[in-house]
């Protein structure tokens, strides 16, 4: 099996994966601070979950777009 350091299309494809998966899990932790299931501020539940929504959504588009001009 052939190493990710070998590609670097592998590992931009990982790191984009790892931001959505981290995005995402941000988005949960935030909603279930918003909904009183872990008792923290809802203002950092509402940081979290906006944080994980633009995480997931926008910079990994972001990233892709400045990895592409990039060649």
């Amino acid at each position: 099996m052939a190493d990710v350091n070998d590609d670097p299309a592998k590992l931009g494809f990982m790191i984009l994966q790892f931001m959505r998966l981290s995005g995402v899990a941000f988005a949960l932790f935030g909603a279930a601070i918003l909904a009183g299931k872990i008792h923290l501020p809802t203002v950092i539940g509402g940081g979290l979950a906006i944080f994980g929504v633009v995480e997931s959504l926008l910079l990994p588009a972001l990233l892709a777009r400045k990895w592409k001009s990039r060649d």
